[in-house]
């Protein structure tokens, strides 16, 4: 079944097949290895629905770069994108979520203090340190997005779009 597998990835394009085989090659095959101990019924309802979600990936990833569109065109539950996959919030709540750990250090703390003497409150320094904390996290963002912005720029990422097996014509 792998062969077969790896047959049917050569039906999406080469983009998404150099971002994407080497990891639905490995899922399906821990999948598989997961299924050795079930029911005939089972293996065959997973080959069934693996092939009909290759199918429906590769005709989704060439309709997708016929239109040149970026809006997604489902014929599955999910679909994956070679873009960027995190919200702009998600920095936001990173933050907010350590915060809260900071904030439950604290309370531990505080209870510490009743039972034991010389520990002193981290209250004083906490507006600080999330201060320092937001401004360290904007300069590396600014910093990450400066060198992509120049890599952009002097056409490095172009490099993912070459051949790198030349043709063989007999």
């Amino acid at each position: 079944m792998l062969i077969f597998y790896r047959c049917l990835l050569y039906l999406y394009p080469p983009l998404y097949r150099r971002e994407f085989a080497d990891e639905m090659i490995s899922v399906f095959c821990d999948v598989q290895a997961d299924l050795r101990t079930a029911s005939f019924l089972e293996r065959i309802w997973f080959r069934t629905r693996e092939t009909e979600g290759l199918l429906a990936g590769a005709l989704h990833e060439h309709l997708r770069l016929l239109t040149s569109s970026d809006q997604p065109i489902s014929f599955t539950r999910s679909d994956m994108r070679p873009e960027f996959r995190f919200p702009g919030s998600t920095v936001f709540l990173m933050l907010l979520i350590f915060g809260g750990v900071i904030v439950a250090m604290e309370k531990a703390n505080t209870i510490q203090l009743k039972y034991a003497a010389g520990v002193s409150s981290i209250w004083p320094s906490f507006p600080w340190f999330m201060g320092l904390i937001l401004v360290f996290t904007y300069a590396g963002a600014l910093a990450i997005w400066g060198i992509l912005f120049a890599l952009g720029r002097t056409g490095v990422h172009r490099l993912a779009n070459i051949d790198t097996a030349p043709n063989k014509t007999n």
